[in-house]
């Protein structure tokens, strides 16, 4: 019998933002797998500008968790491979400081309670999503079926209405349609 066997190869990640979205989880991470739906409890889901700094991918605040007793924050568990944790770390600026690697205990509708890596803003400063941005977390929330009052809840959020062009949105477009395609 292999000790430790599967789990040395995996991790599972937790995604509250714009990783809702498979096709946007998937550009920068192809072997990534849903693992269930989540809650995390006696947190909240807020904005913000890291350092002051307006995302340059996102043109607007982007998410972060912050403890707030009482509250919750719904998500997804990825799982994904350990060879995909610098990518990861990557996409979500960790070595700029932007974000920090977390871990966090979330509650599955099963009712399994599942230790997960997440992420959180470090220095920020508290701002609106871009539409774009909002978008994408609300697609996600709804290509995953979370809980419906969770889904108004993050319909019903500010955003700073730029208007630009946000070349990341162009691509997970195009990736949902080259799905719908494949899937035809």
């Amino acid at each position: 019998m292999e000790s430790g066997g599967e789990s040395g190869c995996w991790f599972l990640y937790y995604a509250y933002g714009s990783n809702l979205l498979r096709e946007r989880l998937l550009l920068r991470n192809p072997s990534a797998a849903l693992c269930a739906l989540a809650r995390l409890q006696d947190f909240k889901l807020e904005f913000g500008h890291p350092q002051g700094r307006t995302s340059s991918v996102w043109h607007g605040g982007t998410a972060t968790i912050a403890q707030s007793p009482g509250d919750e924050v719904w998500g997804i568990v990825w799982k994904m491979n350990t060879c995909n944790l610098s990518s990861l770390d990557k996409q979500e600026g960790v070595e700029d400081g932007i974000y920090v690697p977390i871990e966090v205990n979330v509650h599955t509708q099963a009712g399994k309670v599942l230790t997960c890596r997440s992420y959180q803003m470090k220095d920020y400063v508290s701002g609106p999503p871009s539409p774009q941005y909002k978008k994408v977390i609300c697609m996600g929330a709804k290509q995953n079926g979370l809980p419906t009052d969770y889904q108004e809840k993050l319909e019903a959020i500010e955003t700073n209405n730029y208007a630009g062009p946000v070349p990341i949105m162009e691509e997970i477009e195009a990736a949902i349609k080259a799905e719908k395609i494949n899937s035809a």
